[in-house]
């Protein structure tokens, strides 16, 4: 770890840098997990798209609860410090999930 400021990205709003100075470690910490969970959200959903928008036929897993349609990804949230796998697909406009079970099976 540097002594050093970091350096923002070059493409980065200079008031959405200004802003983000101006916080404290905890709320940083806030915005970073935010942020991540954001990008997560967004790169499913274009994954999403695509999928939708190929034909492919895939294998169903055999996991795959029979309410979850065969066009699901597996994603992993992060509650209270815990990481757990969930089903996600689109139906529509929305983003629909279903509880699959803890990352960590010993939780």
């Amino acid at each position: 770890m540097s002594y050093e400021p970091p350096i923002p990205p070059t493409d980065l709003p200079t008031d959405l840098v200004n802003t983000l100075n101006e916080f404290g470690p905890e709320r940083l910490q806030h915005v970073a997990r935010y942020v991540e969970e954001l990008a997560e959200y967004k790169e499913r959903e274009v994954r999403l798209e695509k999928k939708s928008n190929g034909n492919e036929i895939e294998d169903r897993p055999d996991d795959l609860p029979d309410d979850v349609p065969s066009k699901a990804t597996i994603t992993i949230k992060e509650i209270n410090d815990n990481r757990y796998y969930y089903w996600q697909w689109r139906e529509g406009d929305k983003i629909k999930s279903k509880y699959k079970g803890p990352v960590n099976p010993d939780e």
